[in-house]
């Protein structure tokens, strides 16, 4: 494993991924932040949250990336095609997956069956994240794609 190009395109990835779904935020595509979600989990100060969140979705994305890597090792070759491949499927576990499970580990989301309380005030993204928005799982998905198609196409396994 070349480390150096994991810590390059890992980040790389992680940033322009984070940055398009700011941009689908700020346009009103989604009302979903996943560096606030995640900064949620460890301070209720909103800016705080979205610094810490920030740092936690870098350092995920980092993770994330060396689970394409070890995929490329193990079948012997990347490439864009490969990349978008895995993150479609990235998309798609996080979306119907994943974001089932947030509520049940975040101590400031509520849970879907039992609504908000003084301690849980997050809403909880629902199937398909479509509680943030109808445009949030396209938007999602087309991010995590470039997500793959990044390190498929930056990372050489040779």
């Amino acid at each position: 494993m070349n480390v150096g190009a994991w810590l390059l395109w890992g980040f790389a990835a992680t940033v322009l991924l984070t940055t398009l779904m700011a941009a689908g935020q700020g346009l009103g595509y989604t009302r979903m932040s996943i560096p606030y979600m995640l900064g949620a989990a460890f301070t209720p100060h909103r800016e705080r949250a979205k610094v810490a969140g920030f740092f936690v979705h870098l350092v995920n994305g980092w993770l994330f990336a060396l689970v394409y890597i070890a995929a490329f090792h193990t079948l012997g070759r990347s490439g864009v095609v490969l990349g978008g491949l895995m993150g479609f499927v990235h998309a798609a576990f996080v979306l119907t997956v994943g974001m089932r499970l947030v509520p049940g580990m975040h101590p400031r989301m509520a849970v879907e069956e039992q609504g908000l309380s003084e301690k849980r005030q997050l809403e909880p993204p629902g199937f398909l994240a479509l509680n943030y928005g109808r445009a949030t799982p396209v938007w999602t998905t087309v991010a995590h794609l470039i997500y793959g198609l990044v390190l498929g196409g930056f990372y050489s396994v040779g």
